[in-house]
């Protein structure tokens, strides 16, 4: 059961719903999520244009290395070309490697590889061969493949 209203209380009125809410302007936290969602938008947009770019300069770099070890005229003169670009790119790791020579250059060359090849696989043509009356052009063909990886990683600065 329920209690008496005491005499001096007041008398309740009909409960009226109120407008519903407009849809413009959108509260706080659309404008939020809209900002969240617009960021993202040009955040990935900003990494997809540095990646491309990335990918056209190794390109560019590529297209360089192989334009000069290819000019060069015998095979002598390519290993002339890839030792001269190495020691470019060497420079970009640490400013006085290009006057190493002999095994601390090519100990240089092999700092931080998994598996070094220039001491003691194909990259020792870079020690003597540039001055040898003949090379085997098959291995500057192996000798091209790991001067370029390893002109990319320097140049890219990895």
């Amino acid at each position: 059961m329920t209690p008496p209203l005491p005499q001096n209380s007041l008398p309740l009125k009909d409960m009226h719903v109120g407008v519903a809410p407009s849809w413009w302007p959108p509260a706080m936290g659309w404008w939020l999520l809209l900002a969240g969602v617009l960021l993202l938008i040009v955040l990935a947009a900003w990494l997809w244009q540095r990646r491309r770019r990335q990918q056209e300069r190794m390109h560019a770099l590529t297209h360089y290395f192989d334009n000069a070890v290819t000019q060069a005229a015998t095979p002598a003169a390519q290993v002339a070309a890839i030792s001269e670009l190495l020691r470019r790119a060497a420079r970009r790791i640490d400013p006085m490697a290009d006057r190493l020579d002999g095994d601390a250059w090519l100990q240089f060359l092999d700092a931080g590889l998994a598996q070094p090849v220039f001491m003691h696989g194909p990259g020792a043509l870079l020690r003597d061969g540039a001055f040898r009356p003949t090379v085997d052009a098959h291995a500057v063909a192996a000798l091209r493949e790991h001067a370029r990886r390893r002109y990319l990683q320097w140049m890219q600065g990895a």
